[in-house]
């Protein structure tokens, strides 16, 4: 059973696709067993998904990063890229798991380390959409815990990168 209780309005991330809303938790009954499910709305994807209670944290549920969280993943923009010689194949692999684990600091290091070439010219398209990806991911959970819009997440984020 998971420890964290989820009710309508909280914002929760899920892994794979990050920040969404518990529009309600409600019981249906499938194959002739009731199961409560987790009813959570993604809006910048116009999604709907429903989590079964019993399986949340299983599946990586959990509610918002507190500040502190968010300030650390914050340090790991500024902090220094790693440079890693391994062929793009296995370090994109690498980036969409931080990316999908969900955790703000793994998704910060994807930031930081595509950031330096993200106005490169010699960027590959793949490498340009993983970095997009991890920054709105990051923006998107920036936005809910700090309470401002998505675009001013976003343009903090750009601020932080720049400045480092």
């Amino acid at each position: 059973m998971s420890k964290e209780t989820f009710k309508a309005g909280d914002h929760v991330v899920y892994p794979t696709h990050g920040v969404g809303c518990v529009l309600a938790v409600e019981v249906q009954h499938v194959g002739g067993m009731e199961l409560e499910l987790i009813v959570i709305g993604f809006e910048q994807d116009r999604m709907t998904l429903k989590v079964p209670v019993r399986k949340a944290e299983a599946a990586g549920l959990r509610k918002l990063s507190n500040k502190k969280i968010m300030q650390t993943a914050l340090i790991t923009l500024k902090g220094r890229a790693t440079v890693r010689r391994a062929m793009w194949s296995r370090r994109a692999q690498e980036y969409e798991a931080k990316i999908n684990s969900g955790d703000p600091v793994s998704i910060a290091e994807v930031v930081r380390d595509l950031h330096r070439n993200a106005r490169n010219a010699e960027q590959s398209y793949s490498e340009r959409q993983i970095y997009e990806q991890a920054l709105e991911r990051l923006a998107h959970e920036v936005a809910a815990v700090e309470k401002i819009g998505h675009d001013e997440a976003t343009r903090r984020l750009e601020t932080l990168l720049e400045a480092a």
